[in-house]
């Protein structure tokens, strides 16, 4: 078990640290994506889902992984919410934005993961500080 939540921890670290850095990047105004993607959506520019991206996403997922590396009795539970923001966020992205990135795919394939290694995580954990 333990191999299993360093797995997760890191996972979860790659993709808080992928949220901050994107969300960032989005709330600067992703100088490189086109605002017209964004036709037909209630958004203007990117700040509001950026803020999004690197507030909920990626605190949820670096508080997922603290807890993981812990051994948090909150640990798996925190894992099972991050890989249903994941999910929502890339299905919300794409219906909006369409296919633009192999991030997406991979992003999708990550909540997979988060979501079978915490199936494989006990129930009950007790904390370790």
């Amino acid at each position: 078990m333990k191999l299993l939540r360093i797995i997760q921890g890191i996972v979860l670290l790659i993709i808080a640290a992928n949220a901050f850095g994107g969300g960032f990047y989005g709330m600067a105004g992703a100088k490189d994506v086109p605002v017209e993607w964004l036709e037909g959506s209630p958004f203007k520019s990117y700040f509001i889902p950026s803020l999004f991206l690197f507030a909920v996403i990626g605190g949820t997922c670096l508080l997922a992984s603290i807890s993981m590396f812990r051994n948090s009795k909150n640990a798996r539970r925190l894992s099972f919410i991050c890989a249903g923001l994941l999910f929502g966020w890339i299905a919300v992205q794409v219906a909006i934005i369409g296919y633009v990135s192999w991030m997406q795919p991979a992003i999708f394939i990550s909540a997979i993961a988060i979501t079978t290694i915490a199936f494989q995580l006990p129930k009950k954990q007790t904390e370790h500080a």
